[in-house]
């Protein structure tokens, strides 16, 4: 079976761009590919992301599904929940940790819907 090679005709469009214009080419289009997955990443967020953030925050598994169920009930999920927790805390003075035990333990959620207002 002979294999039918397009190859010449189809790298016509590159054969005059030297190797720093061709790495520069590989670049832009790769940049193109993973844009939209980027603004997908950003834009979006899962319950799983989320208490996999508050882990990392330092909170117990029990602490980032109640904090987590806390951003899903009162629609800050958006905001992301490691961020209610961080704005809670500078708005009231607590320490990260305090300001998370807290909204784990269903208070201070007024608190964070104020530090997200609407617009």
């Amino acid at each position: 079976m002979e294999r039918n090679d397009d190859f010449a005709h189809r790298r016509r469009h590159l054969a005059d761009l030297t190797e720093d214009n061709l790495e520069r080419r590989f670049w832009l289009l790769a940049e193109k590919l993973v844009d939209p997955l980027l603004e997908l990443a950003r834009a979006h967020t899962t319950p799983s992301i989320e208490r996999s953030v508050l882990l990392r925050m330092g909170f117990s598994s029990l602490e980032a599904a109640a904090i987590v169920a806390g951003t899903l009930d009162h629609d800050l999920i958006s905001k992301g929940a490691g961020h209610v927790v961080y704005k809670v805390a500078s708005t009231t003075g607590l320490s990260i940790r305090d300001a998370g035990r807290a909204l784990a333990e269903n208070r201070l959620w007024d608190e964070a819907k104020a530090a997200f207002p609407r617009t």
